[in-house]
C-alpha cells in the first residue's frame, strides 16, 4: 500500500483538529502546531478520542491538552535528572570493582567479560573505540600524548567517561557474578534485580531523551519487583473496576519507574530532594490521569515514595 498523505499547511492542520472537535482558538493552535508538529501533538491527543472514527470526545479542549504536553516535558526531565545520577554512581561502582579485579586495561581482555559472547565483545569495542575517537576532552589528549608511545587504549576509568549508558550496561552486564555482586551491593540489590533495573532505567532514558511522549507510555523492558517475602510493599493488591484483584503498583507503566528512581536515589543520596520536584510537579497538574500511569490515588503517602527501604 502507497503512502498518500500529502504536506499540509499549518492552517489546513488546525481545521483538520478543530473538524474533528478540538475546541481551540484556531491562532493559539496554529502557534501550537508550529511549535510542536502536528505528529507529536497527536500522541496526546489519542487519549481524548472517541472509541470509533477520529473524531475527539466532547469537550476536548486544547488547552488541556496542552497542559499534558507540558507536565509530561517536566517529568521526563526530572526523570532524566535522576537516572543521570544512578548512571554516574553505577558506572563509578562497576569500574572501581572491575579495576581492582583486573586492571585499568581489563576490558581489553575479552576474558573478562564472561557473559559476553564474542561478537557482543567485538561490538562493544568496537563501540568504545567510536565513542572515543569523538571525543575531544582534554584528558584523552593528555594520555595520548604523554602514553600513546605505549598504550593505543584508555584506562577504563578515563573510557568509562566517554562511553554511553548503552556501553557501560553491557560492560555491567558481562562483568562475572562477583563484579555484579558487588556493585548491587552498594543499592542493596540483588544482582538480577539490579540488572533488570537498569535495563528498564536504560529504555526509560531513551525515551525522555528522544523527547518522546512518557507519562502513559507503556513500557517496552517492565522492570522485575524485589522478593515478595522480603518486600511486600512491592505487591500490594488492589481491587480493579471489574472487582478483580490486581498489583497496586503495575511494572508496565511510567509510575513503577518513579518508585525505583526514589528508591535507588535514597541509596544514592538520602538527603535528594528529588522526590519533593516530582511531588510538585503533580500538585501543579492536579487533572493528569493517575491510572494512566498506573499510580494510585494515594501514591504520594505510600511507604514505596515517603520511606523507601534502606
Amino acid at each position: 500500500m502507497r503512502y498518500e498523505k500529502l504536506h499540509l499547511s499549518f492552517d489546513e492542520q488546525a481545521e483538520i483538529l478543530m473538524g474533528r472537535g478540538l475546541i481551540a482558538e484556531k491562532e493559539e493552535l496554529i502557534k501550537r502546531l508550529k511549535s510542536v508538529n502536528y505528529y507529536r501533538l497527536s500522541g496526546y491527543l489519542f487519549t481524548y478520542k472517541e472509541e470509533v472514527g477520529d473524531s475527539f470526545k466532547a469537550g476536548t479542549e486544547l488547552s488541556d491538552v496542552w497542559k499534558r504536553y507540558c507536565f509530561d516535558r517536566r517529568l521526563r526531565v526530572l526523570v532524566l535528572d535522576a537516572i543521570e545520577r544512578i548512571e554516574v554512581a553505577v558506572r563509578t561502582q562497576t569500574v572501581y570493582h572491575f579495576t581492582q579485579a583486573y586492571g585499568p586495561f581489563g576490558h581489553c581482555l575479552e576474558e573478562n567479560l564472561p557473559k559476553l559472547k564474542a561478537r557482543q565483545y567485538i561490538d562493544w569495542r568496537d563501540g568504545l573505540e567510536v565513542e572515543t575517537s569523538r571525543s575531544k576532552e582534554t584528558f584523552k589528549k593528555h594520555f595520548i600524548s604523554k602514553y600513546g608511545d605505549s598504550h593505543k587504549n584508555l584506562p577504563l576509568w578515563m573510557v568509562s567517561e566517554l562511553m554511553s549508558m548503552g556501553s557501560l550496561l553491557t560492560l555491567y552486564n558481562g562483568s562475572s557474578d562477583e563484579i555484579q555482586k558487588l556493585v548491587g551491593e552498594r543499592f542493596n540489590l540483588p544482582d538480577v534485580l539490579f540488572l533488570s533495573w537498569l535495563r528498564s532505567l536504560y529504555a526509560a532514558r531513551n525515551i525522555c531523551a528522544h523527547h518522546s511522549r512518557f507519562w502513559n507510555r507503556e513500557l517496552g523492558y517492565p522492570p522485575s519487583l524485589p522478593n515478595k517475602n522480603k518486600f511486600p510493599q512491592w505487591h500490594e493488591k488492589t481491587l480493579n473496576e471489574e472487582g478483580k484483584e490486581e498489583n497496586l503498583f503495575k511494572n508496565n507503566r511510567c509510575g513503577i519507574i518513579l518508585m525505583i528512581l526514589r528508591e535507588m536515589l535514597h541509596k544514592i543520596s538520602p538527603s535528594s530532594q528529588w522526590h519533593q520536584r516530582v511531588t510538585e510537579l503533580f500538585s501543579e497538574y492536579p487533572d493528569i490521569p493517575l491510572p494512566s500511569m498506573s499510580l494510585p490515588a494515594e501514591w504520594q503517602s505510600h511507604p514505596l515514595w515517603q520511606s523507601p527501604s534502606s
